[in-house]
């Protein structure tokens, strides 16, 4: 029987030794915290955690609620349980199980018995290689694998104990958690600038479109002080359809079938592999009546609604009738139409429109009757150009964190046993 790797792929130089393959329990103690009942919960003290806010914090995301008890109160459990000290590892043990939070402050905390398994590290190993070998593919397979099939997967103490983890040395440890951390600072950078720019763009869309009642934005570029004229949508439109009906014989090539789920964040996502294929005399017969052009705005309308994307090349593609097709006459552009479809105001007005059966879905009748406003060509040329920028903008930050995600991800999978 070949040897189990006892060494990671990819290392520092300097270091050759083995790693020590140990169980948890071997290490620390395992375990939880005295009961709080939700009857001493209170609005402000010491923090509160719940399995919830272990997982939101690993997201990036606030809490929906922060919850506390009182000082006197954690002081008295405090004694039966022990506190949490810096290096120390929560992790949850509910719900969506094996998500870790590692303790980085001396800020006094608690957290709800049972959800929540407490590792007390006591600085055995080093906290940052601590977390992100609990985030790593052998912990998680081992958590997914006691879990338990067909029921609601509970990580527990026991198995807590349990747990395999393959140590180096404390320098090696060291190492490797300074290096992820940052890699996850340089994320979590690239995260802000991410959401600062999206900000800024909702910003400008609530200040460059005209508000309820109003005829002219707050926010215009210079030389242009005409108001802009409200229309139905279906009248500045010279095609208004929706995607093939009926069911569709499935090839392994030919060209492709989307539906609403293609269309995320103004683009079209294809994947070759998954994404249904129809055949060439199927497709031709449906390009016959229809086909798409180059410009065409397309708009979620079953299911996920209110996505949308232009076509820039439309050849060896159609859509199911998820989506509806949107061609623009001349008195309005497509960029400018699908910086008006993503802004607030017509955002809510799909959502006041949608019937709801076996899913959320819009009538193409109801659809062509949204009011827009729309300022001369001229105006709405630079309009669409500006969000355009930013949009692109946006896609090349959204790449380089998709990038960094990745690397990491990569990096976890050859840096650990």
């Amino acid at each position: 029987m070949k040897d189990e790797k006892k060494a990671p792929k990819l290392r520092f130089k300097g270091f050759t030794d083995d790693w020590e393959e140990r169980k948890l329990g071997e290490l620390m103690d395992i375990t939880s915290v005295k009961r709080i009942h939700q009857s001493d919960w209170t609005d402000n003290g010491i923090r509160f955690l719940r399995a919830r806010d272990i997982v939101s914090a690993a997201k990036g995301e606030e809490p929906s609620d922060y919850l506390y008890i009182s000082e006197e109160k954690y002081e008295e459990y405090s004694k039966v349980s022990g506190k949490v000290q810096i290096g120390d590892l929560l992790v949850t043990g509910v719900g969506t199980i094996g998500v870790p939070m590692l303790v980085v402050h001396k800020d006094p905390l608690y957290f709800k018995d049972g959800n929540i398994i407490w590792f007390k590290n006591k600085s055995n190993i080093d906290g940052n290689f601590f977390y992100y070998s609990f985030i790593g593919m052998k912990i998680q397979k081992y958590i997914r694998d006691v879990a338990g099939i067909g029921t609601v997967g509970t990580y527990t103490i026991d198995n807590g104990k349990k747990t395999p983890i393959s140590l180096p040395n404390n320098e090696e440890q060291q190492k490797i958690g300074s290096f992820f951390k940052q890699l996850d600072n340089t994320i979590a950078l690239h995260q802000r600038k991410l959401d600062l720019l999206k900000e800024q763009k909702k910003g400008y869309l609530q200040k460059m479109f005209p508000k309820n009642g109003a005829k002219v934005p707050e926010l215009r570029f210079a030389g242009f002080a005409d108001d802009w004229e409200e229309r139905k949508l279906g009248n500045e439109l010279t095609l208004l359809k929706d995607g093939t009906h009926g069911t569709h014989q499935n090839v392994l090539e030919g060209p492709l079938l989307l539906s609403a789920k293609n269309i995320k964040n103004g683009k079209i996502i294809i994947d070759e592999i998954t994404d249904r294929k129809i055949s060439v005399e199927e497709y031709n017969s449906i390009h016959k009546k229809f086909s798409l052009e180059k410009g065409d705005v397309l708009l979620t309308i079953v299911g996920s609604i209110g996505e949308t994307a232009i076509i820039e090349n439309p050849i060896g593609i159609t859509f199911q009738r998820s989506v509806a097709y949107l061609r623009p006459s001349h008195t309005i552009l497509s960029q400018f139409l699908f910086t008006t479809i993503n802004g607030q105001k017509f955002q809510m007005e799909l959502r006041k429109r949608q019937v709801v059966s076996a899913q959320p879905g819009i009538y193409l009748e109801d659809l062509s009757i949204i009011p827009i406003l729309i300022p001369s060509v001229a105006e709405q040329q630079k309009i669409g150009s500006f969000f355009k920028k930013i949009d692109d903008t946006i896609a090349l930050h959204q790449h380089k964190l998709d990038l960094l995600k990745e690397q990491k991800k990569g990096f976890l999978q050859k840096m650990f046993v």
